[in-house]
């Protein structure tokens, strides 16, 4: 490595800008991902209990036929998207925030509301440049 390199990075302070999680869920009811209410509510709740702030209306798109929804509200914090995949049963979300947030039970959360009976959840600490360990990810396995 370059040392003219490490010392730079040594010598800038560690900051963190928030963090960021992205999320599969998988094996989820085909049907839920197509209730653009349903999918709403689910990504409002998200928001209320996380405390977020949305600005200005959420944009949504239904696709055509059995296609899925995609979700994308805008955040004073930064932003929550949704995407669906119906005929993987798979979906998708990604939480961007400028601050640190508390954990959130996306695994029992989504289970219940979309039928997930597992997810992958990615957390990652952002700015973070002395930080090698701001990546996480935590799997949950149902035993259905």
């Amino acid at each position: 490595m370059n040392p003219k390199l490490t010392r730079i990075t040594e010598s800038v302070p560690s900051i963190t800008v928030g963090c960021e999680w992205a999320i599969d869920a998988f094996d989820c009811a085909p049907q839920r991902l197509r209730e653009i209410q349903t999918l709403q509510e689910l990504c409002n709740r998200i928001i209320c209990e996380l405390q977020l702030n949305v600005v200005g209306a959420p944009m949504w798109h239904k696709f055509p036929g059995e296609g899925g929804v995609t979700g994308l509200y805008l955040l004073s914090e930064s932003h929550l998207a949704c995407h669906t995949y119906p005929e993987f049963a798979l979906a998708t979300f990604n939480l961007y925030c400028c601050h640190t947030l508390p954990e959130w039970p996306w695994e029992s959360i989504l289970a219940k509301e979309i039928g997930a009976t597992h997810c992958r959840v990615v957390s990652m600490t952002r700015g973070a440049r002395n930080e090698p360990a701001g990546f996480q990810e935590r799997r949950l396995e149902s035993s259905r």
